[in-house]
C-alpha cells in the first residue's frame, strides 16, 4: 500500500513538474525575447543573457546542494532556532524534488533561454557587422562563450554545493523565510476563516 502511495505521488510529481516547465519556459522565453527586442544596447543584452546563464548556475548550485546536505546538521540548526533552518530541513527532506527543479527545470529552461537570447544576439551583431561570413563566425564564438561560462560555472558551483551544502541550504532557508514572511498575514487569515 504505502509503496502504491509512493508510486502514484511521484507520478503526480513528474506531470505536475512537467507542465511547469512548460509554462515557465514559455514565461521567461517570451519575457527575455521581449525586452531583447526592445533593447538596442548589445551591451545590455550581453547583461541580459549573461544574468540568464547565471541563474542557471545558482539554481544548479542550489540543487546539488540540497542532495549533498544530511539531514543532521540542519535538524540541529533548527533545534537552535538559527534563523532559515526550519525551510532548510525541508529543503533537504525533499531533496529530490529540489534538485529536480533547481537543476532541471530551471538549469534547463535557462540553457535554452541563453541559447535563444544568444541566437538574438548573433543576429543583432550581424546587422551591425556586415560580413559574407559574419553570422556564421560570431554564431560559433557566442555559442562557445556561452557553453563554456555555463560548464564552467556549474562546475564551480558544483564543487561550492558538495562542500559547503548545509551552509548553501542555510542561506536559500533564509532567503526563502524572509521571501515569505511578507506573506505571511496571508496564511493567518486562512486559518482563522477555515
Amino acid at each position: 500500500m504505502g509503496n502504491n502511495k509512493k508510486r502514484r505521488r511521484k507520478a503526480r510529481w513528474v506531470i505536475l513538474i512537467t507542465i511547469w516547465s512548460f509554462i515557465l519556459a514559455i514565461i521567461f522565453g517570451f519575457i527575455a525575447q521581449y525586452f531583447l527586442n526592445e533593447i538596442e544596447s548589445l551591451f545590455v543584452s550581453f547583461a541580459i543573457l549573461f544574468f540568464v546563464v547565471f541563474l542557471g548556475i545558482i539554481f544548479d548550485l542550489i540543487g546539488t546542494a540540497a542532495a549533498a546536505a544530511k539531514i543532521g546538521p540542519m535538524n540541529s540548526k533548527a533545534a537552535c532556532k538559527v534563523p532559515g533552518a526550519k525551510k532548510g530541513v525541508y529543503l533537504v527532506k525533499n531533496a529530490e524534488q529540489v534538485a529536480n527543479f533547481c537543476n532541471d527545470v530551471a538549469g534547463d529552461i535557462s540553457g535554452v533561454v541563453s541559447g535563444t537570447l544568444a541566437a538574438l544576439i548573433v543576429f543583432k551583431l550581424v546587422v551591425t557587422v556586415p560580413h559574407d561570413q559574419a553570422e556564421f563566425y560570431i554564431g560559433i564564438l557566442l555559442t562557445a562563450l556561452v557553453a563554456a561560462v555555463t560548464v564552467g560555472g556549474k562546475a564551480w558551483g558544483k564543487i561550492v554545493a558538495i562542500n559547503n551544502s548545509t551552509e548553501v541550504i542555510l542561506m536559500v532557508g533564509l532567503l526563502l523565510t524572509r521571501l515569505e514572511s511578507p506573506f505571511k498575514w496571508i496564511k493567518k487569515s486562512e486559518k482563522s476563516t477555515g
